[in-house]
C-alpha cells in the first residue's frame, strides 16, 4: 500500500510505523486514520512481525486532530464546525462506525494482537494523546508533554485511555482541567511506562522492541489478550464509541463554534491563545510548560 500520511518500515521482527506530517506536528487528517488502520492489519498479517512501534516523524508525535481550515477535511463524515454542513446524525453514524469513525480505525492499535510499543516525543495532546495510549508500552523522552487541552473547550475524551490509565481521583484531575504533564511525570503517575532523556529515546526503544522480539508472537499475543480483556470488560471499546459521540456534541456547542471562528477568522494560533491563555501552559506557557524542543 501507498501511504501519504505515515511511513511503515520492517526490519527483522519489528515494524515501526511513523505518523508523517511532521511540519503539521502530525495532525491528523484523512486519510491517517484509514492507513494506520490499514498498516496494524499489514502488520498482524505479516509472519515475520513480532513487535510494532508506533512514533512521530519531526519534532512531535502527535499534536491531535487538525482543525485547520473549519475542519473540513472531514466533511465527508459530517463532522464539521460549520452550522450550515453540520449533521449530527451523520457525526454519530461516522463515530459509531469501524468503517468510518477515525476513532474506530485508531482502536485497530488496541485490537491487534501484536504488542505495540509507542515512543513520545515532543508534543502528545489531544487525540494524539489517545492514541498514544492505546498502545501496550509506551516510551516518552522526559520532556515530552502529554495533555488534553479539549478538556477546556472544543472536545472530550475519545477513547478514555486517560481514565483506564489513572485512578479516579488523577483521571478527574487530568479531565476536569487539561493540565499537561511531562513525560517524566507521567511515568510517576503511572500513565505511561517510562521515560528517558530525549538522546536515547531512540535506542530504549529500539531496545525494548528487541526484548519483545525474542518471545514468540503467539506467547505475546496470548499475553496481550488475556490483559486487555480484562478492560474491555470494564468497557475499553464501548468507550471508544460513546466518546467520539459526545466529542461530536461538544464540537458544536455555542463557545466551540465561537472557538472555530476565531481559527479561522484570525488563525488556530489565536483561537488556542484564547483557550489556554488564562492557565498559562501548551502553547501560552512557558519553557518549563514545552517540550524542550519547543522552549
Amino acid at each position: 500500500m501507498n501511504y501519504t500520511t505515515i511511513k511503515y518500515e520492517k526490519k527483522n521482527k519489528i515494524v515501526t510505523i511513523t505518523l508523517n506530517r511532521p511540519e503539521k506536528y502530525n495532525t491528523i487528517i484523512p486519510p491517517m486514520p484509514d492507513e494506520i488502520d490499514a498498516a496494524f492489519g499489514a502488520a498482524t498479517l505479516d509472519r515475520e512481525v513480532s513487535v510494532i512501534i508506533l512514533q512521530g516523524a519531526g519534532k512531535s508525535f502527535c499534536g491531535g486532530f487538525d482543525f485547520s481550515d473549519n475542519f473540513r477535511h472531514f466533511e465527508h463524515l459530517g463532522i464539521s464546525s460549520d452550522p450550515a454542513s453540520y449533521d449530527p446524525g451523520m457525526d454519530m453514524l461516522a463515530s459509531l462506525s469501524p468503517h468510518l469513525g477515525p476513532v474506530q480505525k485508531f482502536m485497530a492499535i488496541w485490537r491487534c494482537p501484536k504488542p505495540v510499543v509507542v515512543k513520545v516525543h515532543g508534543w502528545c495532546v489531544g487525540g494524539g494523546s489517545e492514541f498514544a495510549l492505546l498502545g501496550d508500552i509506551v516510551i516518552a523522552s522526559h520532556d515530552a508533554r502529554l495533555g488534553t487541552p479539549y478538556s477546556r473547550l472544543w472536545g472530550c475524551h475519545l477513547t478514555g485511555m486517560w481514565v483506564y490509565r489513572l485512578g479516579l481521583a488523577r483521571a478527574k484531575h487530568y479531565a476536569l482541567t487539561g493540565k499537561s504533564l511531562s513525560g517524566k511525570e507521567a511515568v510517576e503517575i503511572g500513565l505511561i511506562n517510562f521515560s528517558y532523556p530525549q538522546e536515547e529515546l531512540d535506542a530504549r526503544v529500539r531496545d525494548y522492541a528487541g526484548e519483545l522480539a525474542q518471545i514468540p508472537v503467539t506467547q505475546l499475543a496470548a499475553m496481550k489478550f488475556i490483559t486487555n480483556q480484562v478492560y474491555d470488560r470494564l468497557g475499553v471499546q464501548h468507550t471508544a464509541m460513546l466518546g467520539p459521540v459526545i466529542d461530536g456534541i461538544m464540537r458544536n456547542t455555542p463557545q466551540a463554534r465561537e472557538f472555530v471562528r476565531i481559527a479561522a477568522e484570525q488563525g488556530v494560533s489565536a483561537a488556542v491563545a484564547k483557550r489556554d491563555g488564562p492557565f498559562r501552559d501548551y502553547s501560552q506557557g512557558g519553557k518549563a510548560s514545552k517540550p524542550d524542543i519547543y522552549g
